[in-house]
């Protein structure tokens, strides 16, 4: 036996050195502080966390051992033996009836659709720095006809790190959603933990045969903790939630055992609800080709209970739209039914309305209405219209204070085409028709001066009377598909009382680096139109509940205004400074508390210099840590795009940027900036003479 053992041996140390993956170290730099080493089929990195602490990852490279050796901070190992988990499920996007990809009214989940766990390889590992983050590549991974790589991503200055499966097909018109999480075979961890919707602390302890369950939280984030800290998983704050007309929290999270039965092993996770809110489910677009990014965050930490969720919360500010000096907080477009739902039906009306007090929990300044969606009498008669618009005068009138204002607004979508909003700088009141006997205006007792509008031309009329504006809801999408453009040499899309559009993040696709590219394409169409369009952000919601997933579907605009005008005065300042650009979108997590262009801010007309330099100071403060800043002009036909990686930032920062740009023949010019977790923040247009 001796004898046949001798030539067995170099044989098989010959197969276990051809089964070791080589890592490839090529595109990794030490200079970033990140330490990256392979010791035989671990891969080792360690970053600086922030706090004087160092981050630790070492990843399994042998087949069939969980990814995750262990995980450590300062120090103390947080976990081991994990395993990412993704699940995607791949339906059929309709790209025919409507309006191809910008589709909204898809239901994807009412046709046939299939769900696939991902499946992960370890035959090709790299690494690379890119500024102030380090990456490791793992690859190839799979799931149905979707393939691409693991992608690994730490981030210094933070013990925050962040899983990505990023896969793409050649299949056409796929819709897409996935689950994923972090799982093990033998959990090394004693409690979930998870904060409620009433933002209370719950915990459960680990039982490793409880099958999994979904839970409805706050922050949308869940925790495992053992003896020596927690890791917490998380999404991507705006980004992991595609369109819905309501905001319901549909148990975003998960923890237990063999989740949907295609996760081998215990773990905890975020997921989607496959019918969505059971109106109009469009999941995401993965178009054939993108590269579409699965991917979720892990923060760990040394602590357990609520400090977890305190760090977790930071990144959203606890889900709350922070104060800029100068500036006050504005989000438009929510269909609640107040008045018809409650004071119109006869029920007790609160002191305090539930939908006021969650505005004011999110740090919502101004909240501009928008009433009587298919449920009132707009057109008429006056006996019914007329008490509806004080109804809901008196109620914003009676919530409004010197703090907050609630103003009232419709989508009347008459006269104009498609779906539009309104918005006057006082109560007004109107009915959105006219028979031939009765005057276009009024006065009515009880009222006084009432309109009848017949069509567009009047409609712009009385926007002209009453100094109000008015402009596109969800462009080239939902009851907007061929709008503005279908009208966008009419005369009232031409005047000034036309504001513009309004911008969501929708439709949504997990290849793009920046939301909403929909409304940010049109944006610079209509510059490059000739015509001086704002955009504003718009959340389109129903249902307004502290119990709903609100921030995740919400934005807002940030007013270039010191104080916020009384309800009983006329609230022009605030429609004066939407329509003349003095403002910024933003999710929240990304702010632009100054921008300026040769001195100038934006809505201004401004003449560049012999050359066309010019000089762009940007304050930004941010959350995540940043990606990139982009600088979009036109010259009238075509779109010139000059992007600024922002790779060296770490989160939590505050810095102000100076950028030189050659704008020689261009007509506009307007910026954005996009976080690694594709929350951003967009300016208003600067326009060139």
């Amino acid at each position: 036996m001796k004898v046949l053992l001798l030539p067995i041996l170099p044989l098989f140390m010959a197969l276990f050195a051809v089964a070791q993956v080589k890592v490839d170290l090529k595109d990794y730099h030490k200079a970033n502080g990140a330490v990256v080493t392979q010791q035989g089929q671990s891969l080792l990195i360690t970053w600086p966390a922030g706090n004087a602490t160092k981050g630790k990852v070492v990843l399994d490279l042998t087949p069939a051992q969980p990814l995750f050796k262990t995980l450590s901070l300062g120090g103390q190992q947080i976990s081991a033996g994990i395993d990412p988990a993704f699940v995607l499920t791949v339906g059929k996007r309709d790209l025919l009836s409507q309006n191809g990809w910008n589709i909204f009214f898809d239901k994807v989940p009412d046709r046939p659709y299939n769900s696939y766990p991902l499946t992960i390889k370890k035959t090709a590992v790299s690494v690379r720095t890119e500024g102030s983050r380090t990456i490791a590549r793992i690859g190839p991974v799979s799931a149905g006809k979707f393939s691409g790589n693991l992608e690994v991503t730490f981030y210094n200055g933070s013990p925050l790190f962040n899983v990505a499966a990023v896969i793409s097909t050649e299949a056409q018109a796929k819709a897409i959603v996935f689950d994923a999480g972090m799982m093990s075979k033998t959990p090394d961890w004693q409690q979930i933990s998870w904060m409620n919707t009433r933002d209370s602390l719950q915990q459960a302890a680990v039982t490793t045969s409880d099958t999994a369950r979904h839970l409805a939280v706050k922050y949308r984030a869940i925790t495992a903790a053992g003896k020596q800290g927690a890791m917490t998983v998380f999404p991507p704050p705006h980004q992991y939630f595609y369109p819905l007309d309501e905001a319901f929290n549909l148990d975003f999270t998960w923890y237990g055992n063999q989740y949907r039965h295609m996760v081998n092993g215990y773990g905890i996770g975020i997921r989607q609800e496959l019918q969505g809110d059971k109106r109009f489910v469009p999941w995401f677009n993965a178009p054939p080709g993108t590269q579409q990014r699965l991917n979720f965050f892990c923060l760990l930490s040394q602590e357990q209970d609520t400090a977890p969720f305190t760090a977790v919360k930071a990144f959203t500010h606890n889900d709350r739209y922070v104060q800029l000096p100068g500036f006050k907080t504005m989000s438009s477009h929510f269909h609640n039914e107040f008045v018809m739902n409650v004071i119109m039906a006869g029920k007790r009306v609160p002191e305090h309305p539930e939908f006021v007090q969650v505005f004011k929990d999110m740090g919502v300044d101004i909240v501009h209405l928008a009433e009587f969606h298919y449920t009132a009498d707009p057109r008429g008669p006056d006996d019914k219209r007329l008490p509806q618009l004080k109804a809901l005068f008196d109620l914003c009138e009676k919530q409004s204070d010197r703090s907050f204002l609630l103003l009232p607004g419709e989508e009347p979508n008459e006269f104009f085409g498609g779906h539009w909003l309104n918005f006057f700088p006082k109560p007004v009141y109107w009915v959105m028709s006219r028979k031939a006997e009765q005057p276009y205006v009024e006065d009515k007792p009880g009222y006084g001066k009432v309109y009848h509008v017949g069509n567009k031309e009047e409609m712009l009329q009385l926007l002209k009377d009453e100094q109000g504006l008015a402009w596109t809801a969800h462009p080239r999408t939902k009851g907007s598909v061929n709008t503005p453009d279908i009208y966008n040499h009419a005369a009232f899309f031409q005047s000034d009382r036309f504001m513009g559009a309004a911008w969501k993040a929708m439709p949504a696709d997990l290849s793009q680096p920046r939301l909403g590219k929909r409304v940010l394409d049109l944006m610079d169409d209509m510059n490059n139109w000739g015509v001086k369009k704002t955009v504003m952000c718009e959340a389109d919601l129903f249902t307004i509940t502290p119990h709903n997933e609100m921030y995740a579907h919400m934005n807002v605009n940030y007013l270039m205004l010191d104080q916020l005008p009384a309800y009983k005065d006329s609230w022009l300042p605030v429609l004066n400074t939407m329509q003349h650009g003095r403002f910024f979108g933003s999710t929240g997590e990304v702010l632009m508390p100054s921008l300026q262009i040769n001195g100038h801010v934006s809505g201004d007309s401004l003449q560049l210099p012999a050359g066309g330099l010019a000089t762009i100071d940007l304050k930004l403060r941010w959350t995540f840590p940043m990606n990139f800043v982009e600088i979009i002009s036109g010259d009238g036909e075509k779109v010139y795009r000059e992007k600024i990686a922002l790779t060296d930032t770490e989160a939590f920062g505050e810095k102000s940027f100076r950028f030189t740009s050659k704008l020689a023949g261009r007509k506009w010019v307007r910026v954005e900036a996009w976080d690694v977790a594709v929350n951003g923040a967009f300016s208003q247009t600067f326009w060139l003479l």
